[in-house]
């Protein structure tokens, strides 16, 4: 599948709320640069923009951002504006909101309930949008997220944001949110060898949520990126479809259920073509089974 180009839709769609979008999108955390939010050597500016209109172009239309994802010289959200402004109607652009970094790149206190909104209008200055389409609430530490999420609930009243999810919650989280306003995804880390939030992935297919997973390619490097390092039996389905392993990753990713999304980042314009692809391929019960076993139930 390396030289095979599919298009998003291959994948299929989820409706996030009111805004429906193709099962495969695009993570805009490596278009920096910065694989593992320092403030490192920028990317090339020209080929980041390049990547990001590509993928429209191969039928992306979710793309997931934050304004904390920046390296030295450059902003993901700057350069979507960039690459993409004006934004095409059927483009969803999801943001989170939570964590914040000072401009030499150190993190910040987890944002009290009374600053997300400068959260929420710093997005929008940069992306030079005046509504955001989804802002997801990411969960630091927190047993209590009512307050957090009620403060997004009023901007989404007041139509600064259209759609509402989490990023890195529990169930408690999610019912805590429900009891507010809608949640439309739940983004967390999940993959072969990252199946902590299995039972959260199920519950949130049974109310209609979507099911958003983080590093799903990179599995054990998480944000230092994709080490290489497979396991054999990831090879062995690679190797029976003619596909790469980060392929069989996304493939595995898509087919825990209809819910489930993928947000593949990448800033390799190569890559970017074989993520989407991945969207077209499709593993037997008994490849799933293996892919299953092979791992266990880690985090």
């Amino acid at each position: 599948m390396h030289a095979t180009t599919a298009a998003a839709q291959a994948a299929g769609t989820w409706t996030l709320g009111d805004l429906t979008v193709n099962r495969i999108g695009f993570g805009a955390m490596r278009l920096t640069g910065s694989a593992a939010f320092d403030l490192g050597t920028p990317s090339n500016r020209e080929r980041s923009i390049a990547v990001l209109r590509r993928a429209v172009e191969l039928g992306v239309n979710h793309i997931d951002t934050a304004a904390f994802y920046f390296s030295s010289l450059r902003s993901a959200n700057e350069l979507i504006n960039r690459a993409l402004g004006p934004y095409p109607d059927d483009l969803v652009i999801a943001t989170k909101v939570g964590p914040g970094r000072d401009p030499s790149g150190q993190w910040l206190p987890w944002a009290r309930p009374e600053q997300l909104r400068g959260q929420v209008e710093e997005n929008l200055r940069q992306l030079g949008r005046d509504h955001l389409d989804l802002v997801n609430l990411r969960i630091i530490g927190a047993d209590s997220i009512a307050e957090e999420f009620g403060a997004l609930a009023e901007l989404r009243d007041a139509g600064l944001i259209r759609q509402l999810g989490l990023s890195n919650a529990r169930a408690d989280h999610l019912a805590q949110a429900q009891a507010i306003a809608p949640v439309v995804c739940v983004q967390n880390r999940f993959g072969i060898e990252a199946r902590r939030h299995a039972e959260l992935l199920r519950a949130c297919g049974e109310q209609g949520v979507a099911f958003v997973p983080f590093f799903a390619i990179a599995g054990e490097g998480a944000e230092e990126g994709v080490t290489g390092v497979e396991s054999e039996q990831v090879h062995a389905v690679a190797r029976a479809h003619g596909a790469s392993p980060a392929q069989v990753r996304l493939a595995w990713t898509l087919q825990q259920g209809p819910h489930v999304l993928a947000i593949p980042g990448t800033g390799d314009p190569d890559h970017l073509e074989e993520n989407v692809a991945a969207g077209a391929l499709r593993l037997t019960g008994e490849e799933l089974a293996l892919l299953d076993a092979s791992a266990g139930p880690r985090d």
